[in-house]
């Protein structure tokens, strides 16, 4: 469906009013569900699993790989779906309302297995835990963050939307974990170490359930009032299979769309290698205590307030696409710089006070640089909507936005393999403590990170440089489909 008949049928029924600043905050607020999500799932699921509960790790592997692999397939199910979806509440929120109870059910209820299950009864209550809460977090988080170019069609304020999305969004699962450590996962009269404290771990959920519930009602109840200024969905006809396809294929078969997918696939595997390599990095590499690194963590607030505020400046200063080649560029250089400065003897030695705190202020801008990078390249993505729109007839925020995730999801198993390489490369071996292993194997890994991570950075940039969609071109598109909706 193309020309003006798209158009009618994707038209507002109101013009769209300025964003007020506190919808902007809730609407980011609402980040904090994925974030604390993400962070769980990460960083304490597995080891939750197979350290605590006592299920073999290939079971628990296996489960949280099949969940994940199942949730990648509905992201862009559901995207497809919200785009044309027709109700009194528009196409995003009535699943953004569906996903709640469901959503904060199972993620409390993955914390809290019953005792004294079987293997394979604990295998499928983690899979079935899993999936509820993959799932419902998909219906959640694929068309709430679609719905961001409807609540703004301006170039700046999209990019200020999502710098409030991505700053609750880390600073959520930042926090959260923090606390986590400090005291929920504390030693007790009969458990000597505190990641063993299995009440730690309930009291978690209770505590992260409760925290997703009130950042999807917010955001949900905070946006409410917009659905009248959003685009509505195309009108229902009958759809073959190879119709359906043939749509979603002329959609993300945009060039600028293609680009910033390709830049995701390189972005979640160098994701995927950091978080891998982290704890040999901090605890092997750097030598770094705990403590020590819990204190890197709390650096992270400062790098999400800085990336707030210059994000939303450079978009105006730069534009998006200047911005994230520049802020991306230079953190592209500055990750693995530390790493190439240990390797030639030239920072203090492992132990020195001067050494942690080299890392604090260095990682503290490199993380602040690569935020604003991802809340630029998010913004882009906004933008593509409406360039497709005027090739197509249709407003597929969901799709666009689905397809991104899809890829993140994909590419971050991409990243452990690496991890698994870089690890065999450097002869590093399995279960050892700090003192049990080579200075050799330790500085293989950080000679063999250097080059992994410096190359999928810069792949990653160099797919988006490629984007073409400036501030004017932006412009152009929206005025092009005011002319449309005219009929002009």
């Amino acid at each position: 469906m193309t020309g003006a008949a798209g158009a009618e049928a994707g038209g507002r029924s109101a013009e769209i009013p300025p964003l007020r600043l506190i919808t902007k905050i809730a609407y980011g607020f609402g980040a904090v569900a994925h974030g604390v999500k993400d962070q769980g799932y990460n960083y304490f699921l597995m080891f939750f699993y197979s350290a605590v509960m006592g299920l073999d790790a290939g079971l628990a592997g296996l489960a949280i790989f099949l969940a994940l692999i199942l949730d990648a397939i509905s992201d862009p199910l559901v995207g497809y779906i919200s785009d044309n979806f027709h109700s009194r509440w528009g196409r995003r929120h009535p699943f953004m309302y569906a996903s709640v109870i469901p959503l904060v059910l199972g993620y409390y209820f993955v914390w809290t297995p019953p005792e004294g299950m079987s293997q394979m009864g604990l295998f499928g209550y983690l899979l079935t835990m899993a999936i509820i809460t993959r799932t419902f977090i998909t219906f959640y988080q694929v068309p709430s963050t679609a719905m961001m170019p409807e609540l703004t069609d301006d170039y700046d304020q999209r990019t200020d939307i999502m710098s409030y999305r991505y700053f609750f969004g880390w600073l959520g699962g930042a926090s959260l974990s923090i606390v986590t450590l400090a005291f929920f996962l504390v030693p007790t009269d009969t458990i000597s170490n505190g990641y063993f404290n299995v009440q730690g771990y309930r009291t978690y959920g209770f505590v992260a359930s409760s925290l997703i519930l009130l950042s999807v009602l917010t955001c949900s109840i905070a946006t409410h009032g917009r659905i009248k200024y959003m685009r509505a969905a195309p009108p229902k006809e009958k759809k073959t299979v190879r119709g359906v396809f043939g749509e979603i294929f002329e959609t993300l078969s945009n060039r600028s769309f293609l680009v910033l997918f390709v830049a995701a696939l390189f972005g979640a595997a160098a994701t995927g290698v950091g978080a891998g390599l982290n704890h040999y990095l901090m605890g092997f590499f750097w030598g770094f205590s705990p403590q020590q690194v819990s204190g890197l963590q709390l650096a992270l607030f400062i790098s999400c307030v800085v990336a707030l505020v210059l994000s939303q400046v450079i978009s105006r200063k730069l534009g998006k696409k200047q911005g994230a080649l520049l802020t991306g560029g230079t953190a592209m250089i500055m990750t693995p710089m530390p790493y190439i400065l240990r390797l030639m003897d030239m920072l203090p030695a492992n132990g020195e006070d001067a050494l942690f705190y080299f890392i604090l202020v260095f990682q503290m801008i490199d993380v602040a640089l690569i935020i604003t990078a991802q809340i630029l390249m998010s913004s882009m993505i906004g933008d593509i909507v409406e360039q497709s729109e005027l090739k197509t007839g249709r407003r597929s925020e969901g799709m666009f936005f689905a397809a991104i995730s899809f890829s993140k999801k994909c590419t971050l198993g991409l990243g452990g393999f690496m991890v698994a390489i870089i690890l065999s490369l450097s002869n590093f071996p399995e279960g050892a403590q700090p003192d049990e292993v080579s200075q050799a194997a330790i500085d293989g890994i950080g000679f063999y990170y250097i080059p992994v991570i410096f190359g999928l950075w810069l792949a990653m940039m160099l797919c988006v440089a490629a984007y073409s969609i400036n501030r004017s071109d932006h412009e152009a598109n929206l005025a092009a489909l005011k002319a449309r909706e005219r009929g002009e």
